[in-house]
C-alpha cells in the first residue's frame, strides 16, 4: 500500500465511523401524491417534505424509517420479575407487534429500590416509552402508548433482529481484580451464617 493510499484511508475512516452513528432520514412525496420514507435521498421527481439528522445505534440502523425514528426518539424499556404472568404477556405483546425493547429484571432489594425511584411503586410490569411510564399490563393501554410514540401499526422488525438479553435493573458491579489480589490471604475466613430463605411475599403487585 502506498503512502497516498494510507493517507486516504485515514481521511475516510472518521467519515465511515460517523455514518455508523448518524442517519439522514427523508420524507418525500412523489408525482402521484404518495408519501415515502427513506434513509437515502429520494429520486429527482420526488419532493422532499422533511429531513432529519439523528444519532442511531447499530441495533436500529437497519430498521425501516418509521420504526427507526420511533425507536430512536422513544425507546421502550420493560421492567419485569420472575413468576409474573402480566410481565410475560406484556413482552409477548411487544414482540408480536414488532416493538424493539430492552428488559430490566427486578429480583434484588437494590432492583426494587430502583423501580420505586422510577415509578414510585412496586407494580410490575412497568413499561417506559421515552419519559412516559405505564404501570401494569393492559393490552389496550400499551397499544395506544406505542401508537402515540410513533411506532408502525404492523410488525416491521427485520427478520434477523435479536432482542437483547435481559439484565438487572441495578447491574451487580464486579470486584476489582487488583483489589482482590492485594487482599491478605492469611486473613481468617469470615464466619458463615445461615442463608435466610426469601419470603413468599416480595412486595410486588401484578
Amino acid at each position: 500500500m502506498t503512502l497516498t493510499s494510507i493517507k486516504l484511508c485515514v481521511l475516510i475512516l472518521p467519515l465511515c465511523l460517523a455514518s455508523a452513528v448518524q442517519a439522514q432520514l427523508y420524507k418525500s412525496v412523489g408525482p402521484d401524491g404518495k408519501v415515502t420514507y427513506s434513509d437515502t435521498p429520494p429520486p429527482a421527481n420526488q419532493k422532499i417534505i422533511e429531513t432529519k439528522s439523528m444519532a442511531v445505534s447499530q441495533d436500529v440502523a437497519n430498521f425501516p424509517y418509521e420504526l427507526k425514528l420511533a425507536a430512536s426518539k422513544n425507546p421502550v424499556v420493560v421492567y419485569t420479575t420472575s413468576n409474573c404472568k402480566p410481565c410475560n404477556d406484556g413482552k409477548k405483546f411487544l414482540k408480536s407487534a414488532g416493538i424493539p425493547f430492552s428488559e430490566k429484571t427486578v429480583t434484588s432489594s437494590a432492583d426494587s429500590e430502583k423501580l420505586k425511584q422510577i415509578s414510585g411503586d412496586l407494580q410490575l410490569p412497568l413499561m417506559t416509552i421515552g419519559s412516559k411510564k405505564f404501570q401494569g399490563y393492559n393490552h389496550d393501554d400499551w397499544q395506544a402508548a406505542i401508537n402515540s410514540a410513533g411506532y408502525p401499526d404492523s410488525n416491521r422488525l427485520p427478520a434477523t433482529y435479536v432482542y437483547p438479553t435481559a439484565e438487572s435493573a441495578v447491574p451487580v458491579s464486579k470486584p476489582d481484580p487488583a483489589a482482590v489480589s492485594k487482599k491478605d490471604v492469611t486473613d481468617p475466613a469470615p464466619a458463615t451464617t445461615p442463608i435466610k430463605k426469601p419470603e413468599n411475599n416480595n412486595g410486588f403487585r401484578f
